[in-house]
């Protein structure tokens, strides 16, 4: 088997773990019989993990030439996964007054798990530098 490089474990690592997050997740929703697929759950899986992979992957590719700012870079992704939250989810979760549980955490268990991730193999990353 060939060895993958660092991004492309990063990727496969995250889609994998945010695939069996998503199952997890569901099944706990139908466990409680509630609406599986409510609460912009989907939009929220597919939007955090294409934002933790081209943050990651822009990271890695300036990782030489800007070395001393990468911890400003992974801050600014993080500003752009706030913005992104508050562009597309917020209006929705917040638009009877109340954000659930569920809406809740239809967006921050994905967001924990891509945040995890992305901060392990960037600190990896500049380990290595």
């Amino acid at each position: 088997m060939p060895k993958l490089n660092f991004p492309t474990k990063f990727i496969a690592l995250l889609l994998l773990l945010l695939l069996l997050s998503f199952g997890a997740h569901l099944g706990i929703l139908s466990l409680r019989n509630l609406p599986l697929f409510d609460n912009l759950i989907v939009l929220s899986y597919v939007v955090n993990a294409i934002l933790a992979a081209v943050i990651f992957l822009l990271l890695y590719k300036f990782k030489e030439k800007l070395k001393n700012q990468i911890g400003f870079l992974f801050m600014g992704g993080s500003l752009l996964k706030f913005v992104f939250f508050f562009l597309l989810f917020y209006p929705t979760y917040k638009s009877d007054g109340d954000m659930s549980v569920l809406e809740f955490a239809a967006f921050f268990v994905p967001y924990a798990i891509s945040l995890f991730l992305e901060t392990f193999f960037t600190s990896k990353m500049l380990k290595n530098l």
